[in-house]
């Protein structure tokens, strides 16, 4: 019988560690939560086009006191449409929601809007991606959580269901306005 030598037993052990970390690694990852260079940051400016009759948020908006919701979306998007109904529900709940609507035609947009309601305190367009590309926008719904700040929060990419609003969203939105209102009570 061949004696087996230590050196021929690593690659296969490599292989299996290696094998082990990758597995662990896809199980324990979350798709809907990216790593983004923007949490922390102050939010990019902003250049919206109209899509209402009042004006789009503006760079002033996002850094005014109060949390915000920012959320890409377009009328193509079909988990856009899946979280629609979560947007009304928070912008029923008194949230602020600035809607961007992302390289989409602004009739389609209206026409989605005009279907299935308007949550969106204050709405724009990004028919170009611009300003997408400068929040780090691949893929959509994406939705951001800003402070009164703002600073972003969070990121979560894909539809917002009421799972990830309960476990991520609100802890988030209720720290932040106990940050906010400790803030104002210390004027």
């Amino acid at each position: 019988m061949a004696k087996i030598k230590p050196a021929m037993l690593a690659p296969p052990l490599i292989f299996l560690l290696l094998g082990g970390l990758f597995f662990f690694g896809l199980v324990r990852k979350d798709g809907n939560v990216l790593p983004s260079t923007m949490i922390g940051r102050e939010t990019p400016s902003i250049d919206l086009g109209n899509l209402r009759a009042d004006p789009p948020p503006t760079d002033a908006d996002l850094r005014a006191p109060g949390v915000k919701i920012v959320n890409f979306w377009a009328s193509w998007c079909p988990p856009c449409r899946a979280e629609h109904p979560i947007l009304t529900e928070m912008a029923a709940s008194g949230m602020t929601l600035y809607g961007i609507n992302y390289k989409d035609a602004p009739d389609n947009a209206q026409g989605f809007l005009d279907e299935l309601g308007d949550p969106f305190t204050k709405i724009g367009t990004d028919r170009q991606g611009r300003n997408g590309i400068d929040w780090g926008v691949y893929g959509l719904p994406e939705t951001f959580i800003v402070d009164g700040n703002g600073t972003i929060l969070y990121r979560h990419t894909g539809a917002i269901t009421p799972k990830v609003l309960e476990e991520r969203f609100m802890p988030l939105i209720r720290e932040a306005e106990a940050k906010e209102a400790a803030a104002a009570a210390n004027q």
